[in-house]
């Protein structure tokens, strides 16, 4: 019998620790990790009567799974570009990539001349691959920094005009103009919240005039009597023309036919694009400029750039993202609604294997998020299951989010890896476990299934609450499983 195996004894944490559960968690997450895990063991043996070995697995059971007081999410609320849960899920390739470069790499040398090379040289040409009508491209650190490169190194002192329209909050509480007006430069607005024409644009211009900026609405939109000119019509003017699309898509999409992009910004006479890396373009979180040659090597060059710059993981993710297979994100909007449904009904009946469960297969509408295609409802399908699953779901150990509808939980699975099936279904079983007790079950738990599909179950995740006339009104009608007060 060891010395820490003596009855009735509370050992010292360092005999705690020689376990060889707690060495390998010391050695994976740190050894203060593996302390603390030690302490509540000696807690829990003071507590009461239980033998040691099983009071050192319950502690290493209470571990997380990585050093980090982060925690993997599964996203079930069918946004699929979540602001509160790190918007775009990076695919297998960017992973690896990440991996890869995290330790020397050739970030900022030529290998083959020996000498200082363009940082990220590969991610850059990767971008430049994916948009060919872009003469220069650069990457800042979001889309934010890449608007405040551009007001600083192109319009300090001088005059942005744009359209008193397009003067969005972009998210927690943070707002367009007084981002652009930290820069030093001078926001001229035109037109009405409404309406704006090139006309007002061209009045506008005066010798103080630096650039014209076109904002996508990306978190709103709005319907009626409204009207703004064309990008060609803006490029027309006789100014450089900026257009912040905001969402990162840089090429057309089917499902998305009025989410502007980069190439055709460009080809209808842009002189400068800026996006986001990790929205629809399915990225790291970077800020994107793409457009005229000069203007890009200005802002390149300019000292603020440096403050600026990305990592070198960032750009190992961004060129994987663009070079390699589909990515997460892309794959979840082209999800077809039968694929979809096949999995909500297996799921479901699954599901109603444990007793008391109710679990119905649903229709639901999934939405884009995250700042882009405000007002597109993409057909999908999920798990209606009992409000009353919501919070432990959440503290679970796979933590997963839904959207609570007319007293029911849904699980949206546009939002749900094909191969997280098997981790869902396990999370809402362990979840159900705890709720299924007579004394622990909330009112909302008895609530019997809704009829019908459900066609209002994204809608009200805080991404798109902001959202104007019909979108706000899907909105009205659910409440979020999720953090309150995201933004793009």
């Amino acid at each position: 019998m060891g010395k820490a195996d003596v009855p009735g004894r509370i050992p010292s944490v360092r005999e705690i620790m020689d376990d060889p559960r707690l060495r390998a968690a010391s050695a994976g997450l740190g050894r203060s990790e593996a302390r603390e895990a030690a302490r509540r063991v000696q807690r829990s043996l003071r507590g009461g009567h239980r033998p040691l070995a099983e009071a050192v697995a319950d502690a290493v059971a209470a571990l997380p799974p990585a050093p980090t007081r982060h925690r993997r999410v599964l996203n079930a609320t069918g946004v699929l570009v979540h602001t509160n849960l790190g918007r775009a899920p990076l695919s297998r390739a960017a992973v690896d990539a990440v991996a890869y470069l995290a330790g020397t790499s050739d970030l900022e040398l030529d290998l083959a001349q020996n000498r200082r090379g363009r940082r990220g040289r590969g991610a850059l040409e990767a971008l430049h691959a994916a948009v060919p009508a872009a003469e220069a491209v650069h990457v800042v650190n979001n889309n934010a920094a890449a608007m405040v490169l551009v007001a600083t190194a192109l319009a300090q002192g001088a005059e942005i005009i744009v359209s008193r329209g397009e003067l969005v909050e972009i998210g927690d509480g943070f707002r367009l103009p007084e981002l652009l007006e930290s820069t030093g430069a001078r926001l001229r607005e035109v037109g009405t919240t409404n309406r704006t024409t090139a006309d007002d644009y061209a009045r506008a211009i005066n010798d103080n005039t630096a650039l014209l900026l076109r904002v996508h609405p990306s978190n709103f939109a709005m319907s009626g009597y409204v009207s703004s000119p064309s990008v060609r019509e803006l490029a027309s003017l006789g100014r450089p023309l900026v257009v912040d699309i905001g969402s990162g898509l840089l090429a057309p999409h089917p499902l998305l036919p009025d989410e502007p992009d980069a190439a055709t910004v460009l080809a209808q006479g842009a002189a400068l694009v800026t996006a986001s890396g990790d929205k629809l373009l399915g990225g790291p979180q970077a800020g994107l400029l793409l457009g005229d040659a000069g203007l890009v090597e200005r802002l390149r060059r300019h000292p603020l750039a440096r403050a600026l710059r990305t990592g070198k993981l960032t750009l190992a993710a961004l060129e994987a993202t663009l070079r390699g297979p589909v990515p997460p994100l892309s794959a979840a909007l082209s999800r077809s609604v039968g694929e979809l449904g096949d999995r909500a009904g297996e799921m479901a009946r699954r599901l109603r294997g444990a007793p008391g469960l109710d679990a119905v297969a649903v229709a639901t509408e999934a939405v884009v998020g995250g700042g882009g295609a405000p007002g597109v409802a993409l057909p999908s399908a999920g798990v209606s299951l009992p409000a009353g699953l919501g919070p432990p779901l959440r503290a679970g150990r796979m933590p997963v989010l839904g959207c609570v509808h007319k007293g029911r939980l849904v699980l949206d699975l546009r939002t749900v890896e094909a191969e997280d099936d098997e981790l869902l279904i396990g999370a809402v079983l362990d979840a159900w476990g705890l709720v299924a007790r007579p004394s622990a079950v909330p009112a909302s738990a008895a609530a019997p299934a809704q009829a019908g599909p459900v066609t209002e179950t994204a809608g009200a995740v805080p991404e798109t609450a902001g959202t104007v006339t019909h979108s706000a009104a899907r909105a009205a009608g659910a409440v979020a499983e999720a953090v309150a007060g995201a933004g793009p």
